[in-house]
């Protein structure tokens, strides 16, 4: 889309309304979690898996039809990290998951969080491909620990992958993050 093209976008569009359904999805997911019972946990299971089909969708929607709103580029990743948060943190609330894992991954989570904030006057940086394996990695270990039965050796690979692979793309996105801002340090100067 050139600038000249380009269109006020409102942000009452399909894309930023399945972002605050993931949102609003996080208390149902949470409270079915921590009812007891097999049916209660395939039930926060099948609320995660909507929440995160989401997530995917909206990204999709606002990129296909241009409906890429500011509030779009804020309220994504919140909801993104509400839901991951909320599943991590009710898992090791629950003794599940370690609580070093959930510490880790959170802190990498909302560190980057924060960090886009800082860059963004400078630019937007966009998601990696390391990325999408992250969060790719991290549902899939959510969706594990959910699912009844599951050997805890699954688990813990899957999970083992996603906290590595989250400690490294964070690592990628602070250097992008840096060379962003000298960028447009230098573009200043000039």
């Amino acid at each position: 889309m050139t600038p000249d093209e380009r269109r006020v976008v409102s942000p009452w569009n399909i894309a930023n309304v399945l972002t605050v359904l993931r949102l609003a999805l996080v208390p149902f997911f949470v409270i079915c979690l921590f009812l007891p019972g097999d049916g209660w946990r395939v039930a926060a299971l099948v609320v995660f898996g909507v929440a995160s089909l989401t997530d995917h969708l909206d990204g999709e929607l606002a990129r296909r039809y241009h409906l890429i709103t500011d509030f779009g580029k804020i309220a994504d990743p919140i909801a993104d990290k509400a839901l991951t948060g909320a599943a991590l943190v009710s898992l090791s609330v629950l003794q599940e998951l370690p609580w070093w894992v959930t510490l880790v991954i959170l802190a990498r989570e909302l560190g980057i969080t924060a960090l886009r904030f800082v860059v963004i006057r400078h630019g937007v940086i966009p998601a990696s491909y390391g990325g999408k394996v992250k969060t790719a990695l991290q549902i899939a270990a959510i969706v594990l620990y959910l699912l009844p039965g599951v050997p805890d050796v699954l688990r813990w690979v899957v999970m083992g992958a996603a906290l590595v692979v989250t400690v490294v793309t964070g690592a990628d996105y602070v250097v992008r993050a840096i060379r962003l801002r000298q960028v447009a340090k230098r573009a200043r100067a000039e």
